[in-house]
């Protein structure tokens, strides 16, 4: 009760701050907005629907994996009907920019509120894309069988040591292929790969299933650690089932590399699609997610961290992960490393 209270305060503020910015009452006139989403968050619903009271502008969703999405903006061409896309990897909003699939956006209000580091480089006319949440990759253990000190950073976890231990979904999902090409920007190609053999070295079983099916792995036993997404395991630490209360009980968690470069962080992003007919509602969309109020609700809706530095929230589960040093990779660098990143998982068999 207490969740949906915040979240229905969040959406009120949102539409009492839209309703009173001057600015974005003098946009167009259009009264709707195509949105191609990667989000699969149904918390995400209230969201759009607090837009839409706000402006009078309704949302027509589609909803896709990242890869789907960006295929059919590439098949629709100019037809396309997009206006907004909502992409949840770092990488892939790299490919879709240099595929030519957005377009540039001048807007005081993301420039001013979205970090640098969490947007595509300006080359004069604005960005191409805008964070609009974060995630960490994190590594989670059995407090029974591992100590911290054992998986404290990405590099311990190809270790002998941990030997039949380890557990990961796929490496070529996009999360883990953001991480591997955050390590090859680090660490360069041939420490990578040996780090990538150690990994498949160090598997407990073979690579399969999503991050929460490798938390639960590692509490029942079956796996010693593993690498997820931290609103995964947000998620469970919220839960009042009684089953998930007992994964986290059994599991520990820790932001690798602390004491070094710093815990990898990925980002669910906004842009404006390259043939965009609402422009006008497309930009007044892109600064509502930017605003106080939607990144509070995004990191309470969905456990992730606001993309704006300065917004604070109340989410007890990402209060008790606590404050953590974040890698200073860029984003273009981690999607120019998919490929190499991919060869080196085919030589080592990492599937």
């Amino acid at each position: 009760m207490h969740r949906r209270l915040a979240l229905a305060a969040a959406l009120a503020a949102l539409a009492t701050s839209l309703v009173a910015t001057p600015a974005l009452a003098q946009q167009g006139d259009a009264k709707v907005l195509n949105l191609y989403s990667a989000r699969h968050y149904q918390t995400d619903e209230a969201l759009y629907e607090g837009f839409t009271r706000a402006t009078g502008i309704r949302v027509n969703r589609i909803d896709g994996d990242d890869n789907g999405i960006l295929s059919r903006l590439k098949s629709e061409g100019a037809a396309s009907p997009a206006d907004v896309v909502l992409l949840v990897d770092a990488a892939r909003l790299w490919r879709a920019e240099q595929d030519g699939l957005f377009q540039p956006v001048r807007s005081a209000v993301l420039e001013q509120r979205i970090p640098a580091a969490l947007r595509s480089e300006d080359a004069g006319q604005g960005s191409q894309w805008f964070g609009v949440s974060t995630r960490a990759r994190v590594t989670v253990y059995d407090k029974a069988r591992v100590q911290p000190a054992q998986v404290d950073s990405y590099a311990k976890l190809a270790d002998p040591a941990l030997r039949g231990l380890l557990c990961t979904r796929s490496g070529s999902h996009p999360y883990n292929l953001s991480l591997f090409g955050a390590m090859l920007d680090r660490t360069g190609p041939q420490a990578t790969e040996q780090w990538l053999r150690g990994l498949v070295a160090n598997m407990a079983r073979a690579p399969k299933g999503g991050d929460t099916d490798q938390i639960r792995a590692v509490a029942s036993g079956e796996c010693g650690v593993a690498i997820t997404n931290s609103y995964y395991l947000a998620r469970l630490m919220r839960s009042s089932k009684p089953e998930d209360r007992a994964v986290v009980e059994r599991i520990g968690v820790l932001f690798p590399d602390q004491a070094g470069q710093g815990t990898h962080v990925n980002v669910a992003g906004m842009a404006m699609a390259r043939h965009a007919k609402n422009r006008d509602a497309a930009l007044r969309f892109m600064e509502y997610l930017a605003g106080d109020a939607a990144q509070i609700y995004f990191a309470d809706g969905n456990n992730e961290w606001p993309a704006v530095a300065q917004v604070r929230t109340q989410n007890p589960a990402l209060a008790a992960l606590g404050d953590f040093r974040r890698e200073n990779v860029s984003v273009s660098a981690i999607g120019r490393n998919q490929a190499m990143v991919q060869q080196m998982l085919d030589r080592v068999g990492y599937r």
